[in-house]
């Protein structure tokens, strides 16, 4: 799954979900939540670009301080978050070619 997730360009995010469903494993998606929570600190793996299936990101309480980390790294990539803090999935979410 981390050889999906390397693979969300620049500017665009994937939900847990659908990692899940490109990594083989549908109905999964915690498994992506925990998988890249466990990532060490200097990862070069972009997980900032995965977010919830509402478009929201998710880290909550397990990582103080990460959503705001988390909302920095994308803004920084263009992605605009919508005042009700959520992404808009139609306009930023990435289709893999199949």
């Amino acid at each position: 799954m981390y050889s999906i997730v390397k693979q969300i360009p620049t500017g665009y995010v994937a939900t847990y979900g659908d990692i899940a469903i490109l990594a083989d494993l549908p109905g999964h998606a915690r498994l992506v939540g925990y998988a890249l929570h466990a990532l060490p600190p200097l990862s070069d793996l972009p997980w900032q670009r995965v977010i919830n299936a509402q478009g929201k990101i998710s880290l909550g309480k397990t990582f103080p301080g990460g959503e705001l980390q988390q909302r920095h790294l994308l803004e920084a990539e263009g992605i605009v978050f919508e005042a009700n803090g959520k992404i808009n999935l139609r306009h930023f979410r990435w289709q893999p070619k199949r």
